[in-house]
């Protein structure tokens, strides 16, 4: 994996404010390279140090194994929810 894909992916995600999120495919589309795929790979490898809560799939959702953990981060932090899932349309964080 290319390593400065790695530290760009990770310094956009440390930067999604609180109680906001971002995709995995926007965060591609905001570096302008790798795709949703790249991005959750690198998420999945090296995202454990950054606010990892805070980046989801298109439909607001996490892998079934991430789900609790993600719900007590959205609590805490005011991330609009409904049915377990993310509001991505309220929780955009801005310039996404």
């Amino acid at each position: 994996m290319d390593e400065s894909f790695t530290e760009a992916v990770l310094e956009v995600v440390e930067q999604i404010p609180s109680g906001s999120v971002a995709t995995f495919g926007l965060i591609a589309e905001r570096l302008g390279r790798g795709g949703a795929r790249q991005v959750g790979r690198v998420m999945s490898l090296e995202g454990h140090g950054v606010p990892w809560w805070r980046v989801v799939r298109a439909n607001g959702t996490l892998p079934p194994h991430l789900i609790v953990d993600a719900q007590h981060h959205w609590r805490d932090e005011g991330t609009p929810v409904r049915n377990g899932r993310v509001v991505v349309v309220e929780a955009l964080a801005p310039d996404f």
